[in-house]
């Protein structure tokens, strides 16, 4: 059977580029997805050098060019260049030389674009370099953290907790590692640290490591050099943009394992070194950084370096999830209602008590983030004028959990398998909300109607978000 035809259509399907030379650097085969990145058709391609299909590249910058003259294999190295159309295109390609025995008689090269992810790591880089270069001038005096500690929401004991653990930390200028579920609200608690810390006025720019190619991670970090690769110009990293200040890292565990080590040689050194550059400069930073996995399994999986751990978890903040603070959901609730009402010019003014318990009986996945996308699909559906958030405002997937707990009238009405403590909470609530309302919100009469004192009274009041 003659298997060459099946191969080549195998290699058509692949969503890579393939490209194949013959020791004289000309094309023997050329792969359709190779054609699409490089703008050429392939039939045109069969045959030429390769040096002809890609005339902005040279023999110190073409990885085929290394593969056949010494045998130099690279693998994943970023290559920019033009292609006949004129555009710029850049690509992740791994090359390597083909032997018969001791000799080369090819070269093979895959590649993988990525020119519209250079695109936006560019105007990323720009817009960056623009509100750096500002800063350097004058212009710009405060700095680029918008949350503060008091825009931090709830009672519950564990949230509590890891603000004051959090309050604490923005007094010193230790490195800090918030930990918690996506959607726990970390960038937030970062740049809350920042804005109670000495460095409010410097500042604030956050990364996701996960959102950022290994490739261009470096050169994002620590600047670029013009020549470094094929298109590099002079520009800084957001080390030297955060000078000062505080550089925020989500999802630290997503950085590569290389970029770790070279983070925790910046981190003991103090000095930052530009990608193709030869020169260092000192840098005065502060780190916080968040994952969204316990930093031990990290550790076990082996991505995450064990030095770099503990340099950076100096000072250890741990958010818990919404399903471990039910208690805030009415206070997050309020919180949200407020906002949406400012942004969709609408006036609701409460949440029925049913709607209520269907939000503290869901199991919230998505956490405070899907609370909040949960309040905003409902403000979407209540009608132009209407007062009040009902049970069938919400997604349907978060009532119709929660219509299989009934709410409780009294303990004793619960029939079968019961959770007492909660039971009891509830009904606890439920009795205050009713007497609070009966004596028109005055604390003093329900107090006394309650049998409590007027400070137990509030603490149970704030306990559950009930307001006037």
């Amino acid at each position: 059977m003659e298997w060459s035809k099946h191969y080549e259509w195998v290699l058509n399907l692949v969503h890579v580029g393939v490209h194949v030379v013959d020791k004289n650097g000309h094309t023997v085969f050329y792969n359709q997805t190779m054609a699409e990145i490089d703008g050429m058709n392939r039939e045109n391609v069969i045959g030429k050098p390769f040096f002809e299909l890609y005339p902005s590249l040279t023999v110190e910058t073409s990885t085929i060019n290394l593969a056949l003259k010494k045998g130099i294999q690279t693998v994943e190295a970023m290559q920019t260049y033009v292609n006949f159309q004129g555009k710029q295109i850049t690509t992740i390609n791994s090359t390597y030389p083909l032997f018969e025995g001791d000799e080369i008689i090819g070269a093979v090269e895959t590649a993988k674009d990525i020119t519209r992810i250079v695109r936006m790591y560019d105007q990323t880089l720009e817009l960056r370099k623009e509100l750096f270069e500002t800063k350097k001038k004058g212009r710009v005096t405060k700095g680029s953290a918008d949350f503060h500690f008091g825009d931090l929401i709830g009672n519950s004991s564990n949230f509590q907790k890891a603000l004051m653990i959090a309050k604490k930390a923005a007094r010193s200028l230790s490195p800090v590692m918030i930990c918690g579920a996506t959607g726990t609200g970390k960038e937030l608690v970062a740049q809350s640290i920042h804005n109670a810390s000495i460095r409010r006025e410097e500042p604030f720019i956050a990364l996701n490591c996960a959102a950022v190619p290994k490739e261009l991670m470096e050169g994002l970090l620590f600047g670029t050099t013009k020549g470094a690769f094929t298109g590099a110009i002079d520009r800084p990293g957001i080390f030297e943009q955060a000078n000062k200040g505080t550089l925020f890292l989500d999802e630290l565990n997503s950085l590569d394992l290389v970029l770790q080590a070279k983070l925790l040689r910046v981190l003991q050194d103090g000095k930052v070194r530009r990608l193709g550059g030869d020169t260092e400069k000192e840098m005065d930073v502060r780190i916080i950084t968040a994952m969204n996995i316990d930093p031990m399994k990290a550790l076990e999986q082996k991505i995450l370096r064990t030095d770099l751990y503990y340099r950076l978890n100096v000072v250890h903040v741990q958010l818990p999830t919404l399903q471990e603070r039910k208690t805030d959901i009415p206070l997050l609730a309020d919180y949200f209602m407020k906002k949406l009402n400012n942004e969709f010019g609408s006036d609701v003014q409460t949440i029925t008590d049913e709607a209520l318990h269907s939000l503290r009986s869901y199991h919230w996945p998505g956490n405070i983030r899907e609370l909040s996308h949960a309040m905003e699909s409902a403000f979407n559906v209540i009608d132009i004028g209407y007062d009040k958030l009902e049970k069938r405002h919400l997604p349907a997937h978060i009532f119709q959990s929660a219509t299989a707990i009934p709410v409780p009238k009294s303990p004793l009405d619960h029939k079968g398998e019961m959770n007492l403590p909660n039971m009891m909470e509830e009904y606890e609530r439920e009795t205050i909300l009713q007497v609070f309302k009966e004596n028109d919100s005055n604390i003093s009469k329900t107090a006394k109607a309650l049998g409590l004192k007027r400070q137990a009274l509030q603490y149970k009041l704030n306990k559950y978000g009930i307001e006037k």
